[in-house]
């Protein structure tokens, strides 16, 4: 059997007690039908999001990635930077992180962003939830831009579902050239089935070899380039 990183294995194991990712018959907002699906919203425990915050922490250091601060669009992204700056303190390295408001203050500070304030020159690295057709980036980008000469130095999701979006590439590559910054994910979806397709997990076959098949031929259909 074909094996994964560690990290990644456990995460998507993760994924799966979690019941973040799961299968059978679903239908995606953009009218797909898929035989997967994946709903971060279902991480609801301070414990998982320790954990989701340290697998972030994982893919950010295997990257080798160089950046000054975390930045998470409002609102999934905001939990996210904020535990994952923790978990890289935890491993000595304290970085700081900010994040949008949906909204500008008029009292107070003021202002849509909180926490750090960025500085000219600075590399932000965005932290988001899923593959992204690049909304969340086209509305949060423009207010790291206005707060400093910024420079974009990437941007990280938790799966790649490693479909099209808004044109025949994956959506997450398609964001990496728009945004001309690296994007990567923690896992894809093909490792994902690298490593789930006929194992047990506590006493089950979540991902049996039909359900891999189906997965595969949505892919054929649905892929990016």
């Amino acid at each position: 059997m074909n094996q994964v990183e560690q990290y990644k294995a456990e995460f998507i194991e993760f994924m799966v007690a979690s019941k973040v990712l799961t299968f059978g018959d679903f239908t995606t907002k953009s009218g797909r039908k898929t035989p997967y699906f994946i709903n971060t919203g279902r991480y609801r425990t301070g414990a998982q999001l320790n954990s989701l915050a340290n697998y972030y922490a994982d893919a950010i250091v295997s990257s080798q990635i160089e950046f000054d601060f975390l930045f998470g669009p409002a609102y999934k992204g905001i939990p996210l930077a904020t535990a994952t700056a923790m978990a890289l303190a935890k491993r000595g390295r304290d970085v700081s992180f900010c994040f949008n408001r949906k909204e500008a203050k008029d009292h107070g500070e003021g202002g849509v962003l909180v926490g750090h304030q960025p500085q000219d020159g600075e590399k932000a690295l965005i932290i988001e939830d899923v593959t992204t057709a690049g909304t969340s980036l086209r509305e949060t980008i423009p207010l790291l831009r206005k707060a400093a000469a910024i420079n974009l130095a990437g941007l990280v999701v938790s799966v790649d579902r490693q479909e099209r979006g808004l044109s025949e590439k994956n959506a997450l590559d398609q964001v990496s050239i728009d945004y001309q910054m690296p994007a990567f994910p923690i896992v894809t979806v093909q490792e994902v089935m690298t490593h789930l397709e006929g194992r047990t997990l506590e006493g089950e076959v979540v991902l049996t070899p039909q359900l891999a098949e189906r997965m595969r031929s949505y892919l054929r259909e649905y892929g990016g380039r």
